[in-house]
């Protein structure tokens, strides 16, 4: 498939060169030609669906570069690429529990993290393989059983830290497994022995690169895993949940910070949790990033002109004693509450000049899908 996607990325890139541009159409012609060349005859070897999804692929990456949404279409690596095949209904068979692909006479035998939801058909099947050599099978179908959830009246303010991953307007305090520290001396390890080996294709410096990989998986494993853990607990137990709009990557400049903001893996906690919220019929409500959730009295709300960050616990005004993390939390879970009860919803958009920022509702999926796979 990578090979498909690098060709006809270079003939749209030369065609782009003479101020000409070349659809998904011609790149399939294309595809039939180097099918019937000596030098590519091995393409009619596999399925022609998977390579047929990557010209797709490839299509909708210039529609979003076009679009101003990304950056130009890049070569995939042989190294450094994850290594997939994308199989549509027409290239696939699912019988007794197991696919059987185009051009495979025998079913993918697979390990299954979990069975497939009852009464669901899979649209497509895609086979990957990630850098730390583990194979893997998704399948993509809806969920019959994802049903949103009764509704009740619990909300909840949720802000983010490094000591405690998360903090709740409750006072509950969630800490921070720091999987990659845990792992840093395994880790450190794994990648002096591969900076050791000579560069190039040997098979020594191959199986050190993918043991540094295991290595790297098995704390993405980890950090996933507890993700879905908190995420799910949240949707399940509140119907609005508010949290704040973080911009994670410049807060990773930070060369103090960096490794740790990175291993808290914030954006993924919010991508995860808007997601769940919309399979179940919740709410999230992002506060806006500039927004003085530190220095604001959840009491009384008074403002403090300077709150640094080694300023843990202090006192107000009023005499209100706060916890830092907590005090953000419950002036998040305010002000949330407010901009919903206007009428306001999501997702924040920049500031404007000499203006309040604003806020606008996100529609939530009414139809959402979901992937069941395994292992091979």
């Amino acid at each position: 498939m990578r090979k498909v996607y690098n060709l006809a990325l270079a003939a749209r890139t030369e065609a782009w060169t003479r101020q000409e541009r070349v659809n998904y159409n011609q790149t399939s012609a294309m595809l039939t030609a180097w099918k019937k060349t000596e030098e590519l005859a091995y393409l009619n070897d596999v399925s022609s669906v998977p390579l047929q999804q990557a010209l797709r692929h490839l299509q909708a990456a210039f529609t979003d570069f076009f679009a101003k949404r990304a950056e130009y279409p890049r070569y995939e690596s042989r190294k450094r690429s994850r290594a997939s095949a994308e199989y549509t209904t027409s290239a696939f068979r699912f019988r007794d529990g197991a696919p059987t692909l185009a051009k495979m006479s025998d079913p993918v035998d697979v390990v299954w993290s979990r069975p497939l939801p009852e009464g669901a058909t899979p649209t497509t099947v895609t086979v990957s393989r990630d850098a730390a050599g583990r194979w893997f099978v998704s399948l993509l179908c809806g969920d019959p059983t994802v049903r949103v959830l009764p509704t009740n009246g619990n909300a909840v303010g949720v802000d983010v830290g490094l000591d405690h991953l998360l903090t709740l307007s409750t006072g509950e305090k969630i800490a921070d497994p720091r999987h990659e520290r845990r792992d840093r001396t395994r880790l450190a390890s794994a990648q002096r022995r591969l900076a050791k080996k000579a560069r190039g294709d040997g098979a020594n410096r191959a199986e050190a690169r993918r043991k540094a990989a295991r290595v790297h998986a098995r704390i993405a494993d980890r950090r996933r895993d507890h993700l879905h853990k908190l995420t799910t607990r949240l949707v399940r137990e509140n119907q609005t949940i508010v949290i704040e709009d973080l911009t994670v990557r410049n807060m990773a400049k930070n060369r103090s910070l960096a490794r740790a903001i990175s291993d808290a893996a914030w954006s993924e906690f919010r991508s995860v949790l808007e997601y769940k919220a919309a399979w179940y019929g919740r709410d999230v409500v992002v506060v806006d990033r500039f927004f003085p959730s530190s220095k604001l009295c959840s009491v009384r709300g008074a403002l403090t002109e300077r709150m640094p960050l080694n300023v843990r616990t202090w006192t107000c005004d009023c005499g209100a004693f706060h916890d830092r993390d907590v005090n953000v939390a419950k002036n998040l879970l305010a002000v949330g509450l407010a901009a919903s009860a206007c009428g306001a919803g999501v997702r924040p958009q920049r500031r404007k000049p000499g203006g309040r920022s604003v806020v606008k509702q996100e529609t939530p999926r009414s139809d959402p899908g979901r992937a069941s796979g395994g292992r091979l």
